[in-house]
């Protein structure tokens, strides 16, 4: 036994102390510790290098909304239309899922106000099956805008995504076409369709209702495309320039209109419904 284990052990009170193993987080960008409560004061924003952490719906909307906004009702769809299964079957996919999450599918909507302005906001939550499109998040996006109309209030969606859910095959391309029509009926009645893109954004979403706003935000160094960087390159056999499908790159080439940070996006969403959304009663 070695002195300092003698002196330890006669003083107790260099006993080892119990730590929480969930003070710290990890910046995936610039890999420094960062404490979590700092972190989720920071809007799950890196204080050192500006990385916008992933967030979940209900955090989302109680970022962007005023208090006191309600929480559309999931809609019901049928599960597992075409009873797949890969390694897992699907519904135990579902399942998996929802155990770690409030709700029961990747897309929840908000009807209240941003800044006393009549606001219904949808957000796509990539914790839930990385965000991915079939039947009930095209439907809870039809919800969303159905709400919008009914208020005669401006529609924000706030996207994440890997794309369609290769689960539900052909059904979850179909809700493509059923949210195009959706946000074309917002555009007749005269009402604005703001989309505002987070990382990551990709695949059939990209393709439809995350490409069809009356304008564009992104987070900064949101992931935005269509197909995968390394599918592109191989395919045209060129290397890509540095920044490629991110949010500032994208900007500079008209892609995206507005690239803002996560504490300014309230603001800015309220400086937009002033400007653009008539007049409306909540």
């Amino acid at each position: 036994m070695n002195w300092f284990t003698r002196v330890r052990n006669t003083l107790p009170f260099i006993g080892k102390r119990d730590t929480p193993d969930n003070l710290w987080i990890k910046c995936p960008n610039c890999q420094d510790m960062v404490f979590v409560k700092e972190y989720e004061e920071n809007l799950s924003v890196c204080p050192n290098c500006g990385h916008h952490g992933r967030i979940g719906a209900d955090r989302r909307l109680e970022i962007l909304l005023d208090e006191g906004y309600d929480v559309l009702p999931q809609p019901q769809v049928t599960e597992d239309p075409l009873k797949f299964k890969d390694t897992k079957r699907y519904v135990d996919r579902l399942k998996q899922a929802r155990a770690k999450n409030p709700h029961r599918d990747a897309f929840t909507v908000g009807s209240g106000t941003i800044e006393g302005k009549p606001a219904v906001v949808g957000v796509q939550d990539f914790g839930f099956m990385g965000g991915s499109m079939g039947m009930a998040v095209g439907a809870a996006f039809c919800n969303g805008a159905q709400k919008a109309l009914d208020r005669r209030a401006a529609y924000i969606v706030v996207t994440a995504a890997g794309g369609a859910r290769m689960q539900e095959g052909i059904l979850s391309l179909m809700q493509m076409p059923k949210a195009t029509v959706m946000t074309r009926r917002l555009k007749e009645a005269g009402l604005p369709y703001i989309v505002v893109l987070s990382d990551p954004t990709t695949g059939g979403v990209t393709a439809s209702y995350a490409m069809l706003g009356d304008i564009h935000m992104a987070e900064p160094g949101a992931l935005i495309g269509f197909a995968g960087q390394r599918v592109i390159q191989d395919t045209i056999r060129e290397q890509l320039p540095d920044g490629f499908q991110r949010a500032e790159y994208l900007y500079r080439h008209g892609m995206v209109d507005l690239v803002v940070e996560r504490k300014d996006m309230r603001g800015t969403l309220s400086d937009l419904l002033e400007y653009l959304q008539p007049q409306a009663a909540a």
